[in-house]
């Protein structure tokens, strides 16, 4: 029994990295659109970080850039659809899919919100805020995040465990906080535009937290969503 469960793990564990390769492929090859060189195309550079510290492969992650700058394959044609509902217990969800069918997702999308609610455009997203969020590192132990985020032009930031710190922009000055934050001290690991919840929802209930949690993982594990944002607190 014990070795079954270890082969198991193994295999969901293998099922689960080629499910982030899959979606980081897509978000390279978009983002390869608009140049192959990651020195000139600040999101090509952003997501080849992920992909490296997520250990892709680099024939895959060369190949993806390769596909979308229309080198390999013809051009990438996927496209960006957003979902807007409610998972179990009213918490507000926003699912961001990057698709070559936009029929099939949303077939796939309304059966995955069978145990919540979809909902129309603007019901949800109203109630969260889209912005900049940028990954970054002390270089040195008397970096100052605070005055890195002023002088970088940042709107806020977040402590985290270590030397991590993470600053929220504007969405459109995501690409210039993270071209300027090196000059204050702190080396970007990752940016990208996300959606924060301004009223997120406590549920304090064990149970319910597992029902929503279910929810979440079954909607982040198909192949065409690509982040799922929830406003749940903690």
């Amino acid at each position: 029994m014990g070795a079954q469960w270890k082969a198991k793990h193994k295999t969901d564990a293998a099922n689960a990295k080629g499910r982030i390769f899959t979606k980081l492929a897509k978000e390279i090859a978009v983002a390869a659109r608009n140049g192959a060189d990651p020195d000139m195309n600040a999101k090509l550079r952003s997501v080849i970080e992920l992909a490296k510290k997520a250990s892709m492969p680099k024939d895959t992650l060369e190949r993806a850039i390769k596909k979308g700058a229309g080198l390999l394959d013809g051009p990438a044609n996927y496209e960006t659809v957003v979902y807007e509902g409610f998972a179990p217990h009213q918490v507000p969800i926003i699912v961001e899919c990057l698709t070559d069918n936009k029929n099939r997702s949303a077939m796939s999308i309304r059966m995955l919100f069978r145990k919540g609610q979809l909902a129309t455009s603007g019901a949800v997203s109203w109630d969260f805020k889209h912005l900049g969020q940028i990954e970054a590192e002390a270089i040195t132990a008397d970096s100052d995040a605070e005055l890195a985020a002023i002088e970088a032009g940042a709107q806020d930031f977040e402590l985290g465990e270590d030397n991590e710190v993470v600053f929220l922009t504007e969405a459109t000055d995501l690409d210039l906080v993270a071209k300027a934050l090196p000059e204050f001290g702190f080396s970007v690991n990752t940016a990208r535009l996300v959606y924060r919840a301004n009223n997120p929802v406590t549920l304090a209930d064990e149970t319910a937290l597992a029902e929503v949690e279910a929810f979440l993982d079954a909607i982040d594990a198909d192949d065409d969503v690509q982040h799922v944002y929830a406003g749940i607190a903690g």
